[in-house]
């Protein structure tokens, strides 16, 4: 049942950014895949399963994590109008993961010197 909830949600998600790009508001769509869905989730299993400086780290990543997605979106915005949209798309998923390579070397770089 639980799945089949988390299917849901994301078909939900899913349809209602088709409806909103198809509204003069479009733009609103970008912010649907924002919703917290995965980190309300992730912050619940942490929650409950470690300690309270565990989810304050793991909501301070999560923060840092919009970097990499800035990244992506700034890629995204540049690129738009210059290439076709699957080479747009195509470099704005290679800058997000370079981005998250960075962050992720980074951060155990930095937390490696705190344990």
């Amino acid at each position: 049942m639980s799945l089949l909830f988390k299917c849901l949600l994301g078909a939900v998600a899913v349809l209602l950014i088709a409806l909103l790009s198809k509204t003069k508001n479009f733009y609103v769509a970008g912010l649907v895949p924002l919703f917290p869905t995965f980190a309300l989730i992730a912050h619940y299993i942490v929650g409950t399963e470690r300690s309270a400086v565990d989810l304050r780290t793991t909501a301070l990543f999560g923060l840092l994590s919009l970097v990499p997605y800035a990244i992506y979106l700034a890629v995204v915005y540049w690129l738009s109008v210059k290439a076709s949209l699957p080479v747009t798309l195509i470099a704005a998923t290679v800058a997000w993961c370079v981005g998250a390579a960075l962050l992720l070397g980074i951060w155990s770089h930095w937390t490696s010197g705190l344990g």
